[in-house]
């Protein structure tokens, strides 16, 4: 009888393991970052000076993300009128928990090449808020950045 209620006494203490096993799977979905980000905002906090710049009106910003590595392309919306408002750059990336560190391999500010950029991220529904430090040795850039994108469809 004895042995009896051990083996059943053991059999729940197996079950409710591997029911909280599978409950902390469910709450905590990983964080998937690959598709095609259109840039909304942009704040760029530098020397106390705080810009915000509206990336919806008079130009574009999109990164696209895959599993290893990132790309982004920005340029203005007026024609051959800002043909200089124009910047890409891409690298790898290594993604943990919520820290987002782009390695930058290539960019036509060829002085950003060979850096790296951590940020903290959060993503919710189709947002992706992305902040951090950009830092440049041997340079100006020393800001604190922060992007909202929207999930393009």
């Amino acid at each position: 009888m004895k042995l009896k209620i051990m083996i059943a006494l053991g059999g729940v203490l197996v079950m409710s393991c591997t029911q909280q096993q599978q409950e902390e799977k469910i709450a905590k979905p990983k964080l998937s970052l690959a598709g095609t980000w259109k840039l909304l905002t942009g704040t760029l906090i530098e020397n106390g000076d705080t810009t915000i710049t509206d990336y919806t009106k008079d130009r574009s910003f999109i990164k696209i993300i895959n599993d290893s590595h990132f790309a982004f392309l920005h340029h203005g919306l007026n024609s051959w009128k800002d043909s200089a408002v124009f910047s890409a750059g891409g690298g790898t990336y290594i993604l943990k928990d919520s820290t987002y560190t782009e390695h930058l391999e290539y960019c036509n500010a060829r002085n950003w090449e060979g850096n790296d950029f951590s940020f903290t991220i959060s993503v919710r529904n189709d947002t992706l808020i992305q902040q951090g430090v950009e830092k440049i040795e041997g340079s100006n850039v020393s800001r604190y950045n922060i992007e909202r994108y929207v999930r393009e469809r």
